[in-house]
């Protein structure tokens, strides 16, 4: 089994992002300038996973990574859902969209990826709103993948070594996209760790090699991040501008435009936290939706394609970490070099 540092020239990781954002084209760009690229499984049909595998390995020899979301439990309440569905019956008849089907299931077709990943292995996969059972990673390190588990708490730290894992994504509160929590509990969605003092917790807590992921835009907060324990650093707003990201051509204006200011953990798009900048969808309807991932996912679905279709960004999930103001247009190949160079320049500071 490889170790953590062998597979990139740097500790400087594409942070996997859902919804298109992640592609072969900026995994490979990544893996070329010798970081870690990602392709996001999330919201993927099981083929289509495997066909973005095959062209990424088209692309490139260098290693990647791909993340699993783990099967989420039926807890959500469906009535609560039914009036959220209500509510939004406005956006629907605006937007002349159709609202989603709020009974799908929440297993993201799980146990096929896993079996396609075991079948033709990657050299690294990480897991996201929960753990695996040790079963799962026990193949997975037969088939010779190296696992990660995505946790933002020591407890969540604890569990995963329990469960096998090899190394751990630790993410902060000021994330862009979902929060990784192993369980979706609504008590906590104000009570989240910052980046360093997570880092520092579950550094505490397990000796597994640590990946930092939250709000990371430039070299020298990656420096902090290794200081303070890690042992590489993910990013995804920073990468989610570029050209080679898939990400819609408006999420990626949104991110740079002085319109949007600030982001927000909110449950408004998908019923789990997720930090997106805030639009007016977010304003308007983020305090009354339901915990129910995801079913809300699947129900604003459709409005949101369709605000995007029309040009829209006030009612599409914007999703960013709090340092978006930070990004930079520039190449991913480009963007890895002048991390590096500035994560240099701040450790021989440091020094």
């Amino acid at each position: 089994m490889s170790a953590l540092e062998d597979f990139s020239a740097y500790p400087i990781i594409q942070a996997p992002m859902a919804g298109g954002a992640s592609n072969a084209q900026l995994a490979a760009a990544v893996g070329t300038a010798g970081g870690l690229g990602f392709l996001a499984a999330g919201y993927k049909t099981p083929e289509a996973m495997y066909e973005e595998i095959r062209h990424l390995r088209d692309l490139t020899s260098r290693p990647f990574g791909v993340n699993l979301f783990l099967p989420q439990p039926p807890t959500a309440d469906r009535s609560a859902l039914a009036v959220y569905a209500e509510q939004l019956a406005g956006e629907a008849a605006w937007y002349g969209a159709a609202l989603g089907d709020l009974d799908r299931d929440g297993d993201d077709a799980y146990d096929a990826k896993v079996a396609i990943l075991l079948e033709d292995p990657v050299p690294m996969v990480s897991f996201t709103f929960g753990c695996p059972d040790r079963a799962v990673t026990e193949a997975f390190r037969k088939a010779g993948t190296y696992t990660v588990v995505t946790v933002t708490s020591p407890a969540e730290a604890v569990a995963a070594q329990r469960a096998g894992a090899d190394a751990l994504f630790v993410q902060g509160v000021e994330a862009g996209g979902h929060q990784g929590t192993h369980r979706d509990d609504p008590r906590l969605d104000r009570a989240g760790y910052g980046l360093l003092t997570l880092i520092a917790l579950v550094r505490e807590a397990v000796p597994l090699p640590l990946i930092a992921a939250g709000g990371l835009m430039r070299g020298a907060q990656i420096a902090a991040a290794l200081a303070a324990g890690a042992d590489a650093a993910a990013l995804g707003t920073a990468f989610l501008v570029t050209p080679e990201s898939g990400a819609h051509p408006l999420h990626k204006r949104a991110v740079a435009d002085p319109v949007f200011t600030h982001t927000e953990l909110t449950r408004a798009f998908t019923g789990r936290p997720a930090r997106g900048l805030i639009n007016r969808f977010l304003r308007e309807h983020g305090p009354y939706a339901p915990p129910g991932y995801p079913q809300v996912h699947h129900i604003t679905q459709p409005l949101r394609k369709a605000a995007a279709d029309a040009g829209d960004p006030q009612s599409m999930a914007l999703w960013a970490g709090q340092g978006h103001r930070l990004a930079r247009e520039m190449s991913a190949g480009a963007l890895v070099e002048t991390l590096t160079a500035e994560l240099t320049a701040a450790q021989e500071a440091g020094a």
